[in-house]
């Protein structure tokens, strides 16, 4: 088959993906049944608003609640309340919203119902600093975390052991049966790492809380070290009686949308390949590794034989090495590939976030080809200077190759496509 437009090919699939993931076929398979009591709605993360109005859809019976989502994330809902906060850096809203969801649900007995939808984002959208510390406090540690380059399992054992809210804390404040719908963005699908898990436990600990923090240098405030040091730290454990009568399901993730990609490749005569769903790692790194299986494809015919598009997914990270960059984890993906596949023609890359933000532009992600270097040279830029800065959004915008979706209304993490013609 040939392909005349290659973009036109990874846009279908990305959208494929995103389908995939859409949480009301989740929710239908693991609607709960209706309690004696009260059902109440409540809710975090980039599709949590879209997760609120699928769940409406289908419920036959009253419901009420709030769920928090990002600025410009929100929709129109029937009974449950839409309120907007920060991603990826909290503010004040994220932490009054975080007050409201624990008011909401510390009334309620065991004749009622919670039904929690959790998605990713949820940790920044949730600021629930504990005594001695401040929003402030929380808002340092969310950008040394997101400077850090560790992964994102890493960030949220030290997220949920200085805070009021993850960890399970905001299950384990109600009387009420609690379950939990989960559209997962973490490598490996653990429910209690998405949005560092408020309704879900883990058995991370402080301790090992603390030797995160050690091992990725990061300068906490003495009061957080203080407190990270105290009982007072501990989270919720799996096997607290509180959590026996709660459950919680994976509705989405990132494995079923590659392997809905892979079924559209095949219908179009390519050979789709999925390498993993759970990749993480350096950006930069993750790129160099795809684009040795690229040009090793396309120069000897193996391990695969053209046409063939390689998809992978899960969760890369950034460390940051210089202040004013722009973009995100993908945006760095496409631009570290660019440059290892300079003068390649045949190759053709996609990397987004399904939830159509890369970072904190207005981006999804970025196209790369062989001659996307090239094409930067053209306009006066350095491309490796760039992705030194990291400074990706800067390079893809230059050329017209951001690549921009909009809110999606869900969220299974990175989404990468490369084809191979």
């Amino acid at each position: 088959m040939t392909i005349t437009a290659p973009r036109d090919f990874l846009k279908v699939l990305f959208d494929a993906a995103v389908r995939a993931a859409d949480p009301l076929t989740g929710i239908k398979v693991h609607l709960p049944d209706k309690p004696k009591g009260r059902t109440v709605v409540i809710g975090a993360g980039k599709g949590a608003a879209q997760m609120a109005r699928a769940l409406e859809s289908v419920w036959d019976g009253k419901l009420e609640g709030l769920v928090v989502t990002r600025y410009g994330y929100g929709c129109e809902t029937r009974a449950v309340e839409i309120v907007e906060a920060a991603h990826p850096v909290p503010d004040a809203e994220g932490l009054a919203a975080a007050r409201r969801l624990m008011e909401t649900v510390g009334g309620l007995t065991e004749d009622d119902l919670v039904i929690a939808l959790i998605c990713g984002g949820g940790s920044a959208l949730l600021p629930a600093p504990p005594e001695g510390l401040t929003l402030e406090d929380e808002i340092a540690l969310n950008e040394m975390l997101l400077a850090s380059g560790a992964p994102i399992s890493a960030m949220n054992v030290v997220r949920k052991h200085l805070s009021t809210i993850k960890g399970g804390r905001l299950a384990a404040t109600t009387g009420a049966r609690v379950v939990s719908l989960i559209v997962s963005d973490i490598p490996g699908d653990n429910p209690a790492h998405v949005a560092s898990g408020p309704t879900v436990p883990d058995g991370s600990t402080r301790h090992e809380a603390l030797e995160i923090v050690r091992q990725y240098g990061l300068k906490l405030p003495q009061a957080a070290l203080d407190h990270l040091n105290s009982p007072k730290a501990d989270a919720p454990r799996p096997n607290d009686p509180i959590f026996s009568r709660h459950e919680h399901h994976i509705i989405a993730s990132a494995g079923v949308s590659l392997e809905a990609a892979a079924t559209v490749a095949t219908s179009q005569g390519i050979t789709p390949v999925i390498l993993s769903d759970a990749i993480e790692g350096e950006s930069r790194d993750v790129a160099l590794v795809h684009a040795a299986i690229a040009r090793e494809v396309l120069g000897r015919d193996r391990p695969f034989s053209k046409p063939v598009v390689i998809l992978s997914g899960g969760e890369t990270t950034v460390t940051l090495r210089a202040k004013g960059g722009k973009g995100g984890r993908n945006g760095e993906f496409t631009l570290a590939i660019a440059l290892a596949i300079d003068g390649q023609e045949g190759i053709h890359v996609l990397a987004a976030d399904t939830d159509g933000i890369d970072g904190s532009e207005d981006n999804a992600g970025a196209f790369a080809d062989g001659g996307t270097v090239r094409r930067l040279r053209a306009t006066g830029l350095d491309p490796r200077r760039l992705l030194d800065g990291n400074d990706s959004y800067s390079a893809f915008k230059a050329i017209g190759d951001l690549f921009e979706t909009g809110p999606t209304g869900t969220n299974v993490n990175d989404f990468r496509a490369i084809l191979i013609r």
